[in-house]
């Protein structure tokens, strides 16, 4: 898994698979997911993130796994 911050275009894309990516939809406002051939999600990008978090928030990911 690869997660991005693109300051530029202010987005955040979790990369959860290395499938080509087919197609991609907007499922809610600001959020996209990305499919692969079998219709699975290889991708999820959320725009406008510096509206959702603050800049410390983005420096700062916290990772937990059960």
């Amino acid at each position: 898994m690869r997660i991005k911050i693109d300051k530029d275009s202010d987005a955040l894309y979790f990369r959860l698979d290395e499938g080509r990516i087919v197609e991609s939809e907007e499922v809610r406002p600001g959020v996209v997911l990305d499919f692969d051939a079998n219709d699975r999600v290889v991708g999820v990008e959320f725009l406008g993130i510096s509206a959702r978090a603050t800049p410390e928030e983005l420096a700062n990911f916290q990772f937990q796994t059960a």
